[in-house]
């Protein structure tokens, strides 16, 4: 056997023990004034609809308070229009409108995506009015 000396054991442990190493990301901070220019809203899912020639868009046809509006909204791949349609959901109300597809988006629903790659709707817990401010 050859003997091997300390600092090509240190290079052999370090090549064939490698363990990844998580990557801290940095964070992108808003300051409170950028944060309270957003206009967080409950709003209800009144239609769904397919977009004809879009696998995964729906047209929404929302309720905010009084006032009805309409978004487009990629969660077609995670939601059937009956899931959809009646919950109670959270959007930026203050989004400049938008053409997707041709049709003008009056906001954006907000979601969050799991471990998995699964969407999920962010919706509200218990019975809340539409329009409801979020703070």
């Amino acid at each position: 056997f050859k003997k091997i000396d300390k600092k090509e054991i240190e290079k052999l442990k370090k090549r064939f023990s490698k363990k990844e190493k998580k990557e801290v990301k940095k964070m992108n901070y808003v300051t409170y004034e950028d944060f309270a220019k957003l206009d967080l809203r409950v709003a209800e899912v009144l239609e769904v609809e397919k977009v004809e020639n879009a696998d995964k868009l729906y047209k929404l046809k929302i309720k905010i308070g009084e006032e009805e509006r309409q978004l487009v909204a990629g969660m077609a791949p995670y939601y059937s229009e009956e899931e959809m349609k009646g919950k109670k959901i959270i959007v930026i109300a203050n989004l400049e409108p938008r053409k997707i597809r041709g049709i003008e988006s009056q906001g954006m629903l907000l979601a969050a995506e799991t471990k998995e790659g699964k969407v999920k709707l962010l919706t509200t817990d218990g019975d809340i009015e539409t329009g409801a401010k979020i703070r």
